[in-house]
């Protein structure tokens, strides 16, 4: 499956391994859960355990892929690089309607 069709389907988990202070600055998306990068090998159970698709992201998508990396090397099977967050977040919304 594609980023898009994950997305259209509407079942997935969202992780933003962005730092704190960034989603205080930047903003952040509705519903993800904040996981900074340095903390994903710590909590890679809690992600390895999601029963669906994970979506990982960061600023510009360089630390969502080194997460992402790092989770598929212990395992992770439906992972997916979301890329930025902005970018992100507007396909999210332009695929918000297609449910």
């Amino acid at each position: 499956m594609s980023l898009i069709e994950v997305i259209q389907s509407g079942n997935y988990e969202l992780i933003d391994v962005r730092e704190p202070m960034e989603l205080e600055m930047d903003g952040n998306i509705e519903g993800a859960k904040n996981i900074p990068l340095g903390e994903v090998e710590d909590r890679q159970d809690e992600i390895l355990s999601v029963e669906k698709p994970v979506i990982i992201f960061c600023r510009s998508g360089n630390r969502s892929g080194k997460a992402l990396e790092y989770l598929n090397s212990q395992g992770l099977k439906d992972g997916y690089n979301g890329g930025g967050w902005a970018e992100l977040k507007a396909a999210l919304e332009a695929n918000r309607g297609t449910f």
